[in-house]
């Protein structure tokens, strides 16, 4: 269409004119787009007047609302002002309503079950050999607002900021566990952060080790823990130890229960592990560290040693220290240590002592090279930010350690396994290797006709805790009739000698109910459960032990 089709009325803003360039030019219509007809509507709401343009553009009909003088301008500021204070007030309830309810109101199921979690603990008689109770101190450390903060890396080298305090903690805790073990600083290093012994554990073989590179531990049968790598008679890799590294295990003598070092040294050589690990979770004897540092230096590796079990045992001195012949020292903090759950590392540093394998150390380098690696695998190569309210829990017990008072506690941990052990014997059972020279023994239930399955679960409904392990019999076989009990956590509550004297009859008592309730139900799983249901035999025995469980104080709760 041409300008000279265009619709009349149409306008694009600009004033008319006339053009003169021709005699028979014809007049110009101002070109408008918008209808200059419009209507004014007025609408009514209530009190609310709202006035309306109508036009059309291009042919489509228009409404423009225009407001009305004054709109849009509160006529009640300090209304407005009263609404938005009233609202902040009730986000600001809400915030302390949600963030300062007790457990028992913010979640009534989990406290429920929290309690009769308490109870349990309190009225039963607890031998697991890596359990312990911690302290009100410790317990307060671990629900602390600590949990709150983010610390990724190591003090004075964090990602976050707003560390200053949460650095001083994690030095405190180092220097204090340095202090607990009675080790120079200029010598030895700590990493506090690992959340377990076995997060620890796979740290140093990550840190030190390539894929696929050899390592050498107890056997798990034999004793020994799993995070040492392990393989099921079948060949399945059990453990990440095994998965990413070559694992090979030493045993112990089927007929003594004492480790054999010298089929140890022969393997050792033969397979020359870069990591030869010590100590184990189910051992009761001591560990000739002097005769592993000769294997482990012939062979060229790092020796390790795991001291979960016995590192409270360590720092009191009532057993030999692994600090004085190995590389690296490993330990969960929550057993004997009688601290939170978690991990920690010791590393030499410093001038070397002996040559190591060279796979382990920079080539030429007379220093340890130990900590750099080590601290880089717990992260950022294994782990995120540290559990900042359990590495003050830590630096709590740690204090606690150091005493005189928490040498007198291991020292009475031992005197009792040993009493326990005495009086086992003198009622006729076995234990592997005769005995103990720690806080645990392995109790063989072959001579009873019974098994570990079975004498835990009367023993669990007895409220009596323990658990079954492997063991090997009088005849070198291995075994699934065997218990281990621990002594740490019935010391804590004050138990002494006279004390496991009782809980031996109670074992004795349970045991002897174990092989009446086969022989009347047989050995199979289905019948014997049948056979523990409304037995009178359990629940005499659980009466006795809860009014012996009931004497003894627990710690952390009034």
């Amino acid at each position: 269409m041409g300008l000279t089709e265009a619709q009349p009325g149409l306008s694009l803003g600009f004033s008319s004119h006339q053009s003169t360039s021709s005699s028979n030019s014809i007049q110009s219509v101002p070109l408008q787009l918008l209808d200059q007809k419009g209507d004014r509507i007025t609408v009514e709401n209530g009190d609310d007047r709202e006035e309306d343009e109508k036009f059309n553009l291009l042919g489509h009909s228009i409404c423009l609302k225009r407001q009305r003088d004054g709109f849009g301008v509160n006529p009640n500021p300090s209304k407005c002002l009263a609404v938005e204070s009233a609202g902040l007030e009730a986000r600001r309830a809400a915030v302390r309503s949600w963030g300062n309810q007790p457990l028992s109101v913010a979640d009534p199921e989990v406290h429920e079950i929290m309690e009769k979690e308490k109870h349990r603990q309190f009225k039963g008689i607890e031998l697991v050999a890596s359990e312990n109770f911690v302290c009100r101190a410790v317990m307060e450390a671990l629900g602390s607002h600590l949990t709150n903060k983010y610390s990724e890396g190591m003090p004075g080298a964090r990602y976050y900021t707003g560390n200053q305090h949460i650095d001083q903690i994690e030095l405190l805790c180092q220097e204090r566990a340095l202090a607990a073990f009675g080790l120079d600083p200029e010598k030895w290093g700590v990493n506090v952060q690992p959340y377990s012994c076995t997060s620890a554990n796979i740290a140093v073989y990550t840190g030190l080790l390539l894929p696929n590179d050899r390592i050498m531990g107890l056997d798990s049968p034999s004793g020994g823990h799993m995070s040492h790598g392990y393989y099921t008679s079948g060949g399945k890799k059990v453990t990440a130890a095994s998965i990413f590294f070559d694992s090979f295990p030493y045993k112990v003598n089927p007929q003594t229960g004492y480790i054999d070092f010298d089929k140890l040294e022969e393997r050792a050589v033969d397979f020359r592990p870069k990591i030869l690990i010590c100590g184990g979770s189910s051992y009761p004897r001591e560990w000739d560290y002097a005769r592993f540092r000769h294997i482990a230096d012939k062979c060229g590796a790092v020796l390790m040693c795991d001291m979960a079990h016995i590192s409270g045992l360590v720092a009191a001195k009532e057993c030999a220290s692994p600090f004085d012949y190995c590389d690296i020292v490993t330990s969960t903090t929550h057993k004997s240590l009688r601290g939170p759950r978690g991990g920690i590392i010791f590393y030499r540093k410093g001038t070397k002592l002996r040559k190591q394998g060279v796979h382990h150390t920079d080539e030429g380098s007379n220093n340890y090279d130990f900590e750099e690696k080590i601290n880089f695998a717990v992260f950022p190569s294994l782990q995120g930010g540290p559990h900042n309210n359990y590495i003050a829990a830590l630096a709590i017990a740690l204090k606690q350690v150091a005493t005189p008072e928490y040498k007198a506690y291991m020292t009475q941990v031992k005197r009792n396994a040993q009493a326990l052990a005495n009086a086992l014997l003198r009622r006729k059972c076995r234990l592997v290797t005769g005995g103990t020279d720690n806080h645990l023994l392995l109790w063989d239930l072959t001579g009873l006709g019974i098994t570990g399955k079975h004498f835990e679960k009367v023993c669990e409904l007895a409220d009596i805790t323990l658990n079954k392990t492997a063991i090997f019999g009088d005849n070198g076989a291995l075994s699934l009739r065997g218990v281990r009990i621990g002594t740490p956590a019935m010391t804590t509550r004050g138990c002494v000698e006279a004390d496991f004297e009782t809980i031996a009859d109670f074992l004795l008592r349970a045991a002897q109910i174990t092989a009446s309730v086969q022989r009347e139900h047989g050995k199979f799983q289905k019948d014997f459960m049948q056979g523990l249901q409304n037995n009178k035999d359990i629940v005499e025995l659980r009466n006795r032990v809860e009014k012996f469980a009931y004497q003894f104080e627990m710690p952390g709760h009034d």
